[in-house]
């Protein structure tokens, strides 16, 4: 997996590429967990190039809304895929992870 980091003005954007799951999430949660702070806490993921997440991935990214809500943070996700946001709603986590069509209305929900 590849992980294309970006921060326009005080917004991070991570888009997320190939598969993450327990061979690729402790990639993500290095680079992840490590940049939020309570400076940083507005993240964007664009899954638009994501094509799978498993329960390791899933792990990864509540423990990234789980460090945020601690400094009153967001976390949205982009361009989800039907299958992996299926994976979501199984899993009960759509109330924790907002998830909106582009980064274009992620970025515009994360200012709100």
């Amino acid at each position: 997996m590849q992980v294309n980091i970006e921060k326009i003005e005080n917004i991070y954007i991570f888009s997320l590429e190939g598969n993450l799951d327990s061979n690729t999430s402790g990639d993500l949660e290095k680079k992840l967990i490590p940049a939020i702070d309570p400076n940083n806490t507005k993240f964007i993921l664009d899954f638009s190039a994501l094509h799978y997440i498993s329960s390791a991935g899933l792990r990864v990214l509540l423990g990234a809304a789980k460090k945020l809500n601690q400094f009153g943070g967001k976390l949205i996700l982009c361009s989800v895929k039907p299958d992996i946001k299926e994976v979501f709603e199984i899993a009960g986590l759509l109330p924790i992870f907002p998830i909106v069509d582009d980064p274009e209305a992620a970025a515009q929900k994360i200012l709100q």
